[in-house]
């Protein structure tokens, strides 16, 4: 039987996906083109071969991969969705040390998956306006395997364009990485502060 926490989520979960999932059409679009979205995921593109190329230490390679996180990925909105219907329990410093947390963890476990790209490179192959801003898609050229995609989504609600999804062979980050805490706060029994120490372990 599931405990008291897992089903009290459960029931929140199907009342919050929806509103969380309908704010984001509200998204100012007069700064975000299909052009600006196309040359802000270029430019990411551009920036991760150039990660990709340098050589450098896994180690070294993941601090670079988070820097760019930063720059163009809108970690709050990524964070808060990631927590889910937690975030409502969760205090002003519990979401900034979570949000400090998840940005240091996706950098950490998406760094390394780009780091198997190492003598590849990613294309951005087309751009189209989708509800929620723009839907970019970049196509991953690895020797020795066949090409496939790398999908950003990319809106403006923070002011400034910015990813807030990424598909990798069309495995949705945010649902896995909602899935994945979600499991960690389960084990957890629901404290928050105890899942967020040991995300920054994992980072």
């Amino acid at each position: 039987m599931p405990s008291n926490f897992k089903f009290r989520r459960l029931l929140l979960t199907s009342a919050m996906v929806a509103p969380l999932v309908a704010s984001l059409p509200s998204l100012a679009f007069a700064a975000l083109t299909k052009a600006t979205a196309s040359e802000l995921v270029n430019r990411l593109v551009g920036d991760i071969n150039k990660v990709i190329a340098s050589g450098k230490s896994e180690p070294a390679m993941v601090r670079d991969f988070e820097k760019l996180f930063i720059k163009y990925a809108d970690v709050p909105i990524m964070a808060r969705y990631a927590l889910g219907v937690d975030g409502r329990r969760a205090s002003k410093g519990q979401m900034r040390s979570f949000t400090k947390a998840f940005q240091g963890y996706i950098s950490s476990k998406y760094g390394r998956r780009f780091r198997e790209f190492i003598g590849g490179s990613l294309e951005v192959k087309s751009t189209r306006k989708i509800k929620t801003g723009f839907e970019v898609k970049s196509i991953a050229l690895l020797k020795g395997q066949a090409p496939f995609e790398v999908t950003f989504l990319v809106s403006d609600k923070s002011g400034k364009g910015k990813f807030y999804n990424m598909f990798i062979e069309g495995v949705n980050m945010l649902l896995t990485e909602r899935t994945e805490i979600g499991a960690m706060l389960d084990r957890r029994g629901g404290n928050i502060d105890k899942m967020i120490a040991d995300l920054k372990k994992i980072a």
